[in-house]
């Protein structure tokens, strides 16, 4: 079954996991590098729910639309201090095509959003934006990384980064790409991405640099069951990739 990965937690307890030593991406048997990992950032909702965000610029986060909600504000953990310190949004922006049915009714829809912060993460910096290579071929090697927990139903290992890397199954396209371990092919658990692990930035290597060519959606147990370490879901940022730097150029963003 086909689960959308924001996590609704206490507030307290993303803060406590940010500071444990602990590992997320289901299965993850890699650290990602360290370009990778200083882009990643952990985004929380004011009703509790944490997703995994990347910076696109200084101040400019990519995440998933379904991880945003009306009537509720945004912060990023700044995690050089102790406690760690929260940095609101000062705007959020969902993309005009994102429908939270066709998400719920798993369905491909625009399932990406931008948060802009006042200021620069501490220890952060951007990776660069761009859009995955067409065709984009089934056995095709990408990286996700996040936030995420280790396990199904669990909160372990949320606020740690770590990276996974998965390949292209089923039939890909510009509006969903399907990523699965391919050591395991989703028939028994393997590597994925998991709960808080939504909107966590997908990398593909263009010419010896990594590039941040999607954004997780959702994911599959083996089988296709409830849970995670199956299928990964990618929205891949070919039809969006304009929207993200028109809106982050109009934030005055220097992207």
């Amino acid at each position: 079954m086909i689960l959308p990965l924001r996590r609704t937690i206490l507030l307290a307890i993303a803060i406590l996991a940010l500071t444990q030593p602990s590992h997320a991406i289901v299965g993850s048997r890699s650290a990602p590098s360290d370009a990778i990992a200083r882009s990643i950032v952990t985004v929380i909702g004011s009703r509790g729910n944490v997703c995994t965000g990347s910076l696109i610029a200084p101040t400019i986060v990519l995440t998933a639309g379904h991880c945003i909600t009306p009537n509720t504000s945004y912060r990023v953990i700044d995690y050089t201090t102790q406690p760690p310190r929260l940095i609101t949004a000062q705007k959020v922006a969902t993309h005009p095509q994102f429908n939270m049915q066709a998400m719920n009714a798993h369905r491909a829809t625009a399932d990406v959003a931008l948060l802009q912060l006042p200021a620069p993460v501490p220890g952060k910096s951007p990776a660069t934006l761009g859009a995955p290579r067409i065709p984009i071929m089934p056995g095709a090697p990408f990286t996700i990384a996040g936030i995420g927990t280790t396990a199904s139903g669990s909160d372990a290992g949320v606020g740690t980064v770590r990276a996974a890397g998965l390949t292209v199954t089923g039939n890909p396209g510009t509006l969903q790409i399907r990523l699965v371990d391919p050591l395991t092919q989703n028939k028994r658990t393997g590597t994925g991405a998991c709960t808080g692990d939504s909107g966590a930035p997908v990398f593909e290597d263009q010419n010896g640099t990594s590039l941040i060519v999607g954004v997780v959606s959702w994911s599959t147990g083996a089988n296709n069951a409830d849970g995670c370490g199956g299928l990964t879901g990618v929205t891949p940022l070919t039809l969006y990739r304009d929207w993200i730097l028109k809106t982050a150029r109009s934030w005055g963003a220097p992207i």
